[in-house]
């Protein structure tokens, strides 16, 4: 309704969301935004798990203990996507395996994974895909153990 209104009575400048939807997110921040600054934190991976595209718009993913919001490669990571799995999980141990497989992914109330059986070629492939993130997508954290659920 609120894009018919803005339709009719010119409301809107044209520098924001003609639908008028973008300043009703969830959180009372505006959904959707790249200029909105991410704080750096630190992420659990209970609370890393809602930020998969699906709970809520932002798409974080985790790679070798960075966390990094992947919410631009919403066509990759989102749902739909063909990494859609990785979103708001750790998803080092499948990118080193070049596997898609929910069974390479830890759930939330697991030990966090240590990759300390990946071969060199697998630990290759993996630096790789950390060079990739490191340049594609901020860092806005560190993926921690839950004291308590992941140790």
């Amino acid at each position: 309704m609120s894009f018919i209104k803005n339709l009719l009575f010119g409301g809107v400048k044209t520098s924001e969301d003609p639908t008028g939807l973008s300043s009703s997110g969830k959180s009372g921040k505006t959904s959707g935004s790249t200029d909105e600054p991410m704080v750096e934190g630190k992420f659990f991976p209970r609370t890393l798990y809602k930020y998969n595209g699906h709970d809520d718009e932002k798409i974080f993913i985790a790679v070798r203990g960075k966390v990094y919001d992947c919410s631009q490669g919403r066509q990759f990571y989102g749902p739909s996507g063909p990494y859609t799995n990785f979103a708001g999980h750790d998803a080092s141990r499948g990118l080193a395996m070049n596997s898609f497989d929910l069974d390479q992914f830890r759930h939330w109330d697991q030990p966090m994974d240590d990759l300390s059986d990946l071969s060199p070629e697998q630990n290759a492939a993996l630096d790789g895909w950390c060079e990739h993130f490191q340049k594609k997508y901020p860092c806005i954290g560190d993926l921690v153990p839950e004291p308590g659920v992941n140790i």
